[in-house]
């Protein structure tokens, strides 16, 4: 256990070192963080705490030349020179908040969670919510997050432990912006991390806005969630934008199919999950011949698929949770319709295995991350996981939740008790974050640019593929970080 504590810490630090005992040549400013850090955070440490209420720190903010691994024979308007490109530079705080001091009493320092854990019902999620074994996992994660910081000295600048302050996200708009309300302001939050419905994490994100807290997202894989460009809106996990473009890269290019017919579930996660499926589609000049959509929770989906085998499609691509999926699968083998089946990474969870059965043999799914890769980091995580929650494996929503946790918690550590502070630390930090979910780089507009895959169930066990092993061309080279400023702003 003790391996697991030390690998995992290293983790947290974001491959940070003690500081050593031997004495400074020179006093340090009291901005200095508790351990070492890279030098690019050392920078942004200095900068921000040298500015008073009136200034603004002169940083230079990430340029990406390529939104989202978007390969040209997908991008809009590639024919033409739009007059300007969106997602591209990255979003710059300019208010006053660097400036408040960090509050002389603090015995625990407390951050948010957003997520669904008790069943409700709302028309946003489709009705009867369905999210709740999601939300857990999540949870999870951040607890583990926490008490593994806590175990290493708690918030080391003052020697006092952690604390997660729980909310349930009970999928009703309104009530989602309240909950982030009382978060930050009764509860006095740093920092919070939430939640999974799309609709539901777009409300909450533009009241945090108006609050000025940083916000991690780490389950919410809706491409539009980021692209609403602000500047305190943190994700750690690939969103569908990029899932769906390797698939589609797999589809027609590898596979040479040429009519693909959609079956998305009836909310916002099955629209606009799909939405670049389609737009990508019709780009490559293969357009989707048809679309349907299915109530969620249905059990009955004989006229969905009748509709897409007299469309005569050769393969199906589903957006929906775990559960439709798998009897959405069950029902087309039974009909006698033996198309290939693409799915959303949704359908990796066990859930969708254990409702398939056999049939789940030869699916192929988008997928963030490559949860069988060979990394100390992720073993030591799987095992303390198992631990602490009665031999449970992590999924998904938990090692995400685990790694955006950790990163909140590591910007606290070197910012201090600011939330402006807080958000900096991340918006301009220069390194991939070492998680267990892989390297999270973080793009201009805050959003994880790292590598996604392909999950394949072979052999009644599923196996991830990169772009390479697939042999399929990747798109230009990754975006570059770089100075969006003009030359002669930065100092």
């Amino acid at each position: 256990m003790q391996f697991f504590r030390f690998a995992l810490f290293a983790v947290f630090l974001g491959s940070a070192t003690a500081v050593a005992d031997e004495p400074a040549a020179e006093p340090r400013p009291n901005w200095w963080p508790p351990f070492e850090v890279d030098a690019d955070t050392l920078r942004v440490l200095e900068a921000i705490n040298s500015v008073n209420a009136h200034q603004q720190p002169q940083l230079p903010l990430k340029f990406d030349r390529r939104y989202a691994d978007t390969k040209p024979e997908v991008t809009p308007f590639r024919h033409v020179e739009p007059f300007k490109r969106h997602f591209l530079e990255q979003m710059e705080y300019t208010g006053a908040g660097r400036v408040i001091p960090e509050p002389d009493d603090v015995k625990t320092v407390r951050i948010g969670f957003l997520g669904p854990i008790e069943p409700t019902v709302s028309v946003a999620t489709g009705g009867k919510s369905h999210a709740e074994d999601m939300g857990y996992q999540m949870l999870r994660g951040c607890q583990l997050a926490i008490e593994h910081a806590n175990a290493q000295g708690g918030y080391l600048r003052r020697k006092v432990p952690f604390e997660l302050v729980v909310s349930n996200d009970n999928g009703l708009w309104g009530a989602s912006g309240e909950e982030i309300i009382k978060l930050a302001y009764d509860r006095e939050v740093w920092a919070l991390l939430g939640s999974i419905d799309g609709a539901n994490s777009h409300i909450a994100i533009r009241v945090g806005l108006k609050i000025e807290i940083p916000m991690m997202n780490s389950a919410d894989t809706d491409p539009t969630f980021i692209e609403t460009n602000i500047p305190w809106v943190f994700r750690c996990i690939g969103d569908d934008r990029k899932q769906t473009y390797l698939l589609a890269d797999y589809m027609y290019h590898k596979l040479g199919l040429q009519r693909v017919g959609i079956l998305r579930a009836s909310n916002r996660y099955g629209r606009f999950g799909v939405r670049e499926m389609r737009d990508g589609s019709r780009r490559i000049g293969r357009p989707v011949p048809i679309e349907m959509a299915y109530f969620v929770g249905a059990e009955d989906f004989s006229l969905e698929l009748q509709r897409l085998r007299d469309a005569n499609v050769e393969a199906i691509v589903h957006w929906g949770d775990a559960g439709d999926g798998a009897r959405i699968l069950n029902q087309m083998r039974a009909m006698r319709m033996q198309q290939p089946f693409f799915a959303c990474d949704r359908c990796l969870l066990d859930e969708f295995t254990k409702v398939a059965g056999e049939n789940a043999e030869g699916v192929v799914c988008g997928s963030p991350w490559n949860p069988t890769r060979q990394d100390p980091k992720l073993d030591a995580f799987r095992a303390a996981y198992r631990a602490r929650f009665e031999g449970e494996e992590p999924e998904t929503y938990a090692a995400h939740a685990y790694d955006g946790m950790n990163m909140l918690i590591w910007a606290t550590q070197v910012a201090g008790l600011n939330r402006a502070k807080i958000r900096d630390i991340l918006a301009y930090r220069t390194q991939s974050w070492p998680g267990v979910t892989g390297d999270i780089p973080l793009s201009a507009v805050l959003d994880d640019a790292g590598e996604v895959y392909l999950g394949k169930r072979e052999n009644g066990v599923w196996k991830y593929y990169t772009r390479e092993e697939l042999d399929i061309p990747a798109p230009p080279a990754p975006p570059v970080a770089q100075d969006a400023r003009p030359a002669s702003a930065v100092q």
